[in-house]
């Protein structure tokens, strides 16, 4: 009986030995699963920092209001206190090296609004870090060090060609437990609307574990390519439950290229307002299909509208890629090149068409949009001072100021100021201008929005319900 259930076990691990060594036949030699993972991390650890940030803020005394009462004086014999206090916060993270000359990829949310940051390497050595470039809306960041010695680096393999089933590899510093090396498989692919429904999302799903301090480290394909920039976690916990979610390398090595190469990302625009399929919406539209992006409405003279596109149109093909939804659309159309012509497939009316959209630059979009933003609410707005950071105990990268308001706007009317901060709407963080006209063109109009605002005067933070146009 035992040597029955030793010869199960071995057909079963030649079997699986054989399909990875398949899968693997694209891409190099046949894969030994028993010895796969330990080359994975040999080959990458060396290349997986341990990132710590230090981030100074200040923060209003919880006591204030009542440091004046004499009821609370005499029982808690409280000194005057001021009205701010300094905090310094520690947390850590994880990266990759890029190349020789130190660039280190990472998430945003790792090093956004860092004071300080610190690299520390496998062979012991730290260096500081300074920011070359970050772009929020993906969670990527680029920092680069300073090293004398040569750096080792990662290579990149093609995410889109990663398979659901195939097993991968998770490295990084988990609730800073250096180089830790955890396996799994892709749960699924393109996962979106996992965190700021306004950021490009087409997340890997992995059941490789991931934990607080993973953030920014690599998801690895068996041949030790990164395929992936592990960036978040669905957990009730705060810890692994089973489902993780890396950035896809394609995108992250396009926006780090482009971090590394102009210290920001300009992204793509053809003019289209889309929208999931729907079956209520195939219903209604008669389409056969439920897969592809409906085009809702189309930019007056914008790239879309100029190549003959309608509305009711849906795009199922962007350069002969499938689309699978709105998400998928809008992400491949931000990451082309500005002014490169793209190849769009279109049902109309369940009839086949092809057009081809010369592609615009996103920032004539925000342009558009943060006029539009100015009629509907009828303020202008700006970026959050390093000064009123300070003051009011925010990061730079946190909210949005009002530079100018029309008395009798809507946000006039209900007592807003110039000066205020607003911080949130409809409880989505504002973290930009580009996020603040992103969420606000979304709304519908006339409809009523709940912002989240710091009065100038007070340092005061409260909701307000506002009526937008």
């Amino acid at each position: 009986m035992l040597r029955v259930l030793v010869r199960i076990v071995l057909a079963a691990f030649i079997i699986v030995s054989t399909a990875i060594g398949h899968a693997a036949d694209k891409t190099g030699p046949e894969l030994n699963l028993s010895t796969a993972i330990m080359e994975v991390a040999r080959q990458n650890i060396p290349a997986v920092v341990h990132i710590e940030v230090t981030q100074r803020q200040e923060v209003s005394v919880p006591f204030l209001p009542f440091q004046n009462d004499p009821f609370f004086r005499y029982f808690y014999d409280a000194p005057r206190m001021p009205r701010k206090f300094k905090e310094e916060l520690k947390s850590v993270g994880s990266g990759i090296i890029m190349d020789s000359r130190g660039h280190i990829l990472t998430n945003n949310h790792v090093v956004s609004g860092a004071t300080g940051i610190q690299v520390m390497l496998t062979n012991g050595r730290g260096y500081p870090a300074e920011v070359v470039g970050t772009d929020p809306k993906t969670d990527l960041a680029v920092i680069r060090i300073a090293a004398k010695e040569p750096l080792p680096y990662v290579s990149f393999g093609d995410s889109d060609k990663i398979v659901v089933g195939e097993w991968v590899v998770a490295i990084g510093h988990p609730r800073g437990l250096d180089h830790t090396v955890t396996q799994g498989i892709i749960s699924a692919k393109h996962r979106h609307e996992i965190v700021d429904p306004t950021s490009y999302q087409d997340f890997l799903q992995t059941d490789a574990a991931i934990n607080p301090g993973n953030s920014g480290g690599p998801l690895l394909n068996l041949q030790g390519q990164v395929v992936g920039i592990n960036a978040a976690i669905a957990s009730e916990s705060g810890g692994f439950e089973g489902i993780g979610f890396a950035i896809p390398g394609n995108m992250a090595l396009y926006v780090a290229r482009a971090l590394i190469k102009d210290g920001k990302v300009v992204r793509g625009w053809i003019g289209v307002s889309i929208q999931d399929i729907t079956y209520e919406l195939a219903r209604g539209i008669g389409l056969d299909i439920f897969k592809g992006a409906y085009i809702a409405d189309l930019v007056k003279g914008g790239p879309a509208e100029q190549a003959g596109l309608r509305r009711g149109d849906v795009v199922v093909a962007y350069n002969g890629k499938p689309v699978a939804n709105s998400s998928a659309l809008r992400n491949e159309v931000s990451l082309s090149p500005v002014n490169q012509e793209a190849k769009l497939e279109v049902l109309r009316k369940n009839q086949r068409k092809e057009f081809t959209v010369k592609v615009g630059n996103q920032e004539v979009l925000i342009r558009m949009l943060t006029a539009s933003v100015k009629d509907r609410l009828g303020v202008s707005l700006r970026p959050v001072t390093t000064q009123e950071a300070k003051q009011f105990g925010l990061n730079l990268q946190e909210g949005v100021a009002i530079s100018w308001i029309d008395a009798d706007g809507p946000l006039g009317t209900v007592g807003f100021e110039k000066g205020d901060i607003l911080l949130e709407v409809q409880g989505q963080p504002i973290e930009s201008m580009d996020s603040f006209v992103n969420l606000v063109s979304a709304l519908p109009p006339d409809q009523n929005v709940v912002l989240l605002a710091i009065d100038h005067k007070t340092g005061q933070a409260g909701y307000v319900q506002v009526q937008i146009r």
